[in-house]
């Protein structure tokens, strides 16, 4: 869509540091490749078709192109996987666009910038900070990928489907409360509690697999890590005042690993024992009870029979420190 305001207008050239001047044919006959196949890779990084006449793209969306179907030429990629690549930056960008865009306004609005007036102070603000923040993006996502791959070849070797712990960490009575509270005042009850769980699982060699406002997943590769995650997820949240208790579920077993997400039984069992748990409780899997009960810190109560929908009946066990 066309940006009207000349102060918009503005900022999204230095933003995209182009102007638009291509349509859609335009772009695909200059890389190449039928209109179609352009459009696979536009939708797949994450934005939506536009009319064929719209002149909406730039020399660096001919660049991306061009270059997203080099790897496929040479090699590096076959289309599926240069599809599923362009997918992944597409999903993560976008988040952490977002959430800089957010950033921006909240920053702004505490500056006594409204209206018209946002648009230009931006312009005028960001091409100082621009090239610092695409600095730090490479610098996290070049520390991102060096773990990650050390990670998958590990797993590669060892199998396929790895067996890890899943956990999920819910705020209790969110929903209820999320109609009771202001806008600005649910947006920083999430930022606490986001902030402080992805602190206690990257701390306890976890790692974040995604947060849902009111809900974080992780995993971790050994049990007694989670379980020391999932004990300090609760201990730190009955601690904070102004954050509604959190009730902890945790399995363990195999999984597949794919797009930075991971499936299977394993986590829908993670999600069930987390519904079922009460305020500040962890409950674990019979997998996760076997493991731990060597480790002399924790302690563990059996509970259940429990009716699990989509699993039979399963024992699961409460976990808490040992007194």
């Amino acid at each position: 869509m066309a940006v009207e305001d000349p102060a918009a207008d503005e900022l999204e050239v230095v933003l995209l540091q182009h102007r638009r001047r291509y349509t859609s044919r335009e772009v695909a006959d200059l890389a190449g490749v039928p209109v179609y196949r352009a459009r696979r890779f536009w939708r797949a990084l994450g934005f939506a078709n536009v009319d064929d006449d719209a002149v909406e793209f730039t020399d660096a969306d001919v660049d991306a192109l061009v270059l997203l179907l080099r790897l496929v030429a040479d090699e590096v990629f076959d289309e599926q996987h240069a599809l599923l690549l362009a997918r992944s930056l597409g999903q993560a960008t976008a988040r952490l666009a977002e959430s800089q865009a957010e950033l921006s306004l909240e920053l702004l609005d505490q500056a006594g910038v409204v209206g018209e007036d946002r648009a230009r102070f931006l312009s005028l603000g960001v091409p100082d900070i621009l090239p610092d923040l695409e600095r730090l993006l490479t610098y996290t996502w070049r520390r991102q990928l060096a773990a990650s791959v050390g990670r998958v070849l590990q797993t590669d070797q060892e199998a396929r489907a790895a067996q890890l712990a899943v956990g999920f960490a819910d705020l209790v009575g969110f929903t209820r409360l999320s109609r009771r509270l202001e806008e600005l005042d649910l947006a920083r009850l999430v930022d606490r509690f986001e902030g402080r769980s992805v602190d206690m699982v990257t701390a306890g060699r976890g790692r974040v697999i995604k947060t849902l406002g009111d809900s974080v997943m992780f995993v971790a590769d050994l049990a007694q890590d989670a379980a020391e995650i999932a004990l300090q997820l609760v201990e730190v949240h009955a601690g904070e005042r102004t954050v509604p208790p959190v009730r902890v579920g945790v399995a363990l077993g195999p999984v597949l690993a794919r797009m930075g997400d991971v499936f299977g039984s394993t986590v829908n069992l993670a999600s069930r024992l987390t519904s079922l748990a009460a305020p500040d409780q962890v409950l674990v899997d019979a997998q996760m009870g076997t493991d731990l009960a060597t480790r002399h810190r924790f302690e563990l109560s059996p509970v259940g029979p429990l009716v699990v929908r989509g699993f039979d009946e399963v024992t699961a066990f409460t976990l808490d420190r040992k007194s």
